[in-house]
């Protein structure tokens, strides 16, 4: 096996595709905040192949890692070790892989180790585009009025000492006043997380900050900065230890910091950049006026989906979204609630249909290859369903609509705080967003409405009493058997 930098790109086995662009020769042109696994497989995909094009050389990412954690101070080690190049393996249904060296990160900075560096490179000239993945919880939004939270500890630090900016949104306001102040031209904000309307949120988060730290500044931003949406799908599961190894040992290549994906990606952006951008429609992305349509069939059916199969699934002791998806009761109840819960109150955005698109959601769920776990679906749900769940959930109380399918996953996701399996087996919640008082609150039935998770939902007494009828249900006869119930009361077939 070959171990993977610039220096062995032309010793690696044939089946390893490698770009085709002389990487000496590009610039950076965009900084990326948190390189992720689903920004290393999507957008850095997208980019690695428009490198290749004409005219485009002037648009490699720059990656910034913004937390201090030890999966962070890996790529700070492993990146430099490797030329900040690194394999992306894609699993078509069929079982075909892929596997592509990708080499359009050209730079990757540690944020908290050197912040000033950070701000040199997004203040720099030739950084026009500044993107996101910070997931939804990074947004430090109110989950009820959706306004920023100035109030959290991070942000008063922030505020009180901006030349040493910690979150994206520090970052952010920090480099356009650097450039204001510069006479330099601003660069556009570009979010690429799953959010509805992920520009407008992504603004109003910078503009919040920079108000409260200069109103001139938020002013001028508001003014001179755009902040296109967009929507991006492609499954990215996580990559475990025994995972690396199995891909490595597939492509023959030694890499400390391989990605898995689907083979199939997509990415609509709204058209509205203020300092240039890349030619990303020439290699697949869609440039368009408006997002929304794309971005609600996404998050309402696909993002939702994810979460109506997690819960459940974990509950049972089931380990990946294919377990879940596959499983008869599970696999039922994902297909009833996008079929009569979700697609009867969206618009198709044009040429997606969305009986097709439900039947793609499932096919690509189903993949044997993806291994997905759903311990990362289920992860951060505090911030999740009040945008995947609470619009259809709302939707349907405000026209008497079928409940019982969104409150079952409710009342999954309320027993999945407790870190128990139906099994009896103990696993440890991932919810950064929620405090330990928030915790406390799930501990209760006389508090757990309480929490801000249930604070986007339209939730009447009726909806509490049925939501509790369940969880408590569950802990006595499992989760099968209540989602059986569910099932056979609310009558759908396929």
């Amino acid at each position: 096996m070959i171990a993977l930098n610039s220096e062995t790109l032309s010793t690696l086995p044939p089946s390893v595709e490698r770009f085709s662009y002389d990487r000496a020769s590009l610039k950076t042109g965009i900084v990326h905040l948190s390189v992720g696994n689903f920004h290393r497989a999507h957008q850095c995909w997208y980019v690695d192949r428009l490198l290749a094009e004409p005219g485009q050389e002037g648009w490699g990412f720059c990656g910034v890692g913004l937390i201090d954690d030890a999966t962070e101070r890996l790529k700070l080690e492993a990146f430099p070790a490797q030329d900040n190049l690194y394999t992306l393996t894609r699993y078509a249904p069929d079982g075909t892989a892929r596997h592509q060296v990708i080499g359009s990160m050209l730079d990757y900075l540690f944020a908290p180790a050197d912040p000033q560096a950070v701000l040199a490179r997004m203040a720099d000239p030739a950084t026009r585009i500044v993107s996101l993945t910070i997931t939804e919880g990074g947004y430090n939004q109110d989950h009820a009025t959706g306004a920023y939270k100035l109030a959290t500890p991070l942000t008063q630090r922030e505020l009180a000492n901006p030349a040493s900016p910690e979150s994206a949104f520090g970052f952010i306001v920090g480099a356009l006043r650097m450039r204001r102040d510069a006479g330099i031209a601003p660069f556009t904000v570009m979010s690429c997380d799953n959010l509805r309307d992920n520009g407008v949120v992504a603004k109003r988060c910078v503009i919040s900050h920079a108000n409260a730290l200069d109103p001139e500044l938020g002013a001028w931003i508001e003014t001179h900065v755009s902040f296109p949406s967009s929507m991006v799908d492609r499954i990215t599961p996580a990559v475990l230890k025994e995972d690396a190894e199995r891909v490595n040992a597939e492509c023959g290549v030694i890499d400390r910091l391989p990605v898995i994906s689907e083979e199939f990606a997509q990415w609509v952006i709204e058209d509205k950049f203020v300092n240039g951008r890349p030619a990303l429609e020439t290699v697949g992305a869609q440039m368009v006026p408006d997002v929304h349509p794309y971005e609600l069939a996404k998050v309402r059916m696909l993002n939702a989906s994810h979460s109506m199969l997690a819960y459940p699934g974990q509950l049972s002791g089931l380990e990946t979204v294919r377990d879940a998806i596959i499983n008869p009761q599970i696999g039922h109840l994902v297909e009833s609630f996008m079929t009569c819960d979700v697609i009867p109150h969206l618009s198709a955005p044009a040429g997606m249909p969305l009986p097709d698109y439900r039947d793609l959601i499932i096919a690509r769920f189903s993949n044997p290859d993806v291994g997905d776990r759903l311990a990362r679906i289920t992860g951060d749900g505090a911030s999740k369903l009040p945008v995947f769940l609470a619009p259809s959930w709302n939707k349907l109380v405000a026209t008497g609509g079928e409940l019982r399918r969104m409150a079952f996953v409710l009342a999954c996701f309320i027993r999945y705080l407790h870190g128990q399996t139906d099994q009896g087996e103990a696993f440890t919640p991932f919810e950064p967003a929620l405090s330990e008082s928030q915790h406390a609150l799930a501990r209760s039935w006389d508090s757990v409405f309480g929490m801000t998770v249930f604070e986007s939902f339209a939730l009447e007494p009726i909806h509490r009493s049925l939501i509790r009828e369940m969880a408590e249900s569950m802990e006595q006869r499992g989760t099968a058997a209540v989602l059986g119930e569910v099932l056979a009361e609310t009558g759908f077939t396929s």
